[in-house]
């Protein structure tokens, strides 16, 4: 039987079966560890590393990525109004909803194969509650959800960095009402508490409605690998109808990461303070309210699937189950006494 040795340089593989008619000795033949694809699944530490982590390092790069298209596009739009900055506007209210629809569907793409893609903590949560996705791999998602909007808000404000100082009026001047609302989502003035909650909620309940759709089985999905598309239009018909009250920020890292990031950088406690910390009961609890909402009111109405709460087998079910377990061992056993007869 061959035998594969892992090296650091090289393999050598000796063949017993074959024989150098000159020398009588087994013939040896070395093989580049680098040709060889079948070696070894971990060619190095970094690949044991990179396996143990991949699932939270996809959601962390995905995140970064939808983060950076959001916040980005926000601030193209909103910096280009001052006439200091751009002579012309670079975008307008359709715009954002095409770069967070964008970045939704690159997060996605980029981390779905790994981890799913699920790059908003409220998901992760709601999908642990009524798709038995493991408890244990929420806490790690939702801190390298967290990690990736910092970073993805830290890379857009250090592109837009000149831009900002100069529609605040300094570098050392940095309000709320000027671009830190670019980063972090704030909510209109003239809505009431009750109206900034149920403007996350609503909007977090049609976007994990529409996500179990797409990704039902038994609920025409879309064709593998277009996923990403289906989430596109799905983030684009949202914020296009639901994203004036609240910035539809829909998605509790998405807006966290980038509000410690503008508590960082000195836009101070005020991003915390505001409005009797609006960052908990309407960008945390909203969305994680809505989606299990939304979530309860499809599985109750469409969903099919065992992995489901709502379909889970009861009492009656399982005793019927049982009887039909045991007639069929009978069965079994009726028929092999035939036989052996």
């Amino acid at each position: 039987m061959s035998e594969i040795i892992e090296k650091s340089e090289e393999v050598r593989v000796e063949n017993i079966g074959s024989y150098d008619k000159q020398r009588c000795a087994p013939s040896v033949s070395t093989t580049n560890l680098a040709d060889c694809d079948h070696c070894t699944v971990f060619p190095n530490r970094w690949s044991r590393i990179r396996y143990a982590i991949r699932e939270p390092a996809a959601e962390f790069l995905g995140t970064m990525i939808f983060v950076i298209f959001g916040t980005g596009v926000n601030c193209s739009v909103f910096l280009s109004v001052d006439p200091n900055v751009e002579a012309v506007p670079r975008g307008d209210f359709l715009s954002l909803n095409f770069g967070w629809a964008a970045g939704v569907a690159i997060g996605v793409w980029i981390a779905g194969g790994i981890s799913g893609g699920h790059i908003n903590p409220a998901i992760t949560f709601t999908l642990a509650v009524f798709r038995g996705f493991p408890w244990k791999k929420v806490p790690f998602y939702i801190f390298a959800q967290l990690l990736g909007a910092f970073c993805g808000g830290g890379v857009i404000y250090a592109n837009y960095f000149h831009a900002i100082d100069i529609v605040e009026g300094g570098p050392g001047i940095r309000t709320i009402s000027g671009s830190g609302d670019l980063l972090a989502t704030y909510a209109a003035s003239f809505l009431t508490p009750v109206s900034c909650f149920f403007s996350e909620f609503l909007g977090s309940a049609m976007l994990i409605i529409g996500v179990l759709c797409i990704t039902d089985k038994r609920n025409g999905p879309p064709p593998q690998g277009l996923v990403p598309l289906a989430l596109f239009i799905l983030v684009l018909g949202i914020g296009a109808s639901l994203g004036m009250n609240t910035s539809y920020s829909l998605n509790p890292a998405r807006d966290l990461g980038p509000r410690f990031l503008t508590a960082a950088v000195g836009y101070g406690t005020a991003v915390f303070t505001y409005r009797n910390q609006y960052w908990l009961w309407c960008i945390v609890l909203g969305p994680v309210t809505g989606m299990l909402c939304g979530a309860f009111v499809y599985d109750t109405l469409i969903f099919e699937g065992r992995e489901s709460i709502i379909n889970k087998p009861d009492t009656r079910a399982m005793a019927c189950h049982l009887h039909a377990h045991a007639c069929s061992g009978q069965g079994g056993k009726l028929s092999a006494v035939i036989e052996s007869a």
